[in-house]
């Protein structure tokens, strides 16, 4: 059951950079929709990975010896 479900995920995420490609070569109105969603998601997901980096790496322990 996971399988499938990952087999979709990995779909719609090459679909989404497929989109980007295509719009930035002048692609449809809904290919340019598409690019605008997936660059939404994917600087949504960058921001929670770096907040979650800023909260692990002042809480006791969070960290390891190296970090920047």
């Amino acid at each position: 059951m996971v399988l499938p479900v990952l087999l979709v995920v990995l779909a719609v995420c090459v679909g989404g950079c497929v989109c980007v490609v295509w719009a930035g070569r002048g692609g449809p109105r809904w290919v340019r929709a598409v690019a605008a969603v997936t660059l939404a998601a994917g600087t949504l997901v960058r921001d929670v990975r770096g907040r979650n980096r800023r909260r692990n790496r002042w809480s006791i322990g969070g960290g390891t010896s190296g970090d920047g």
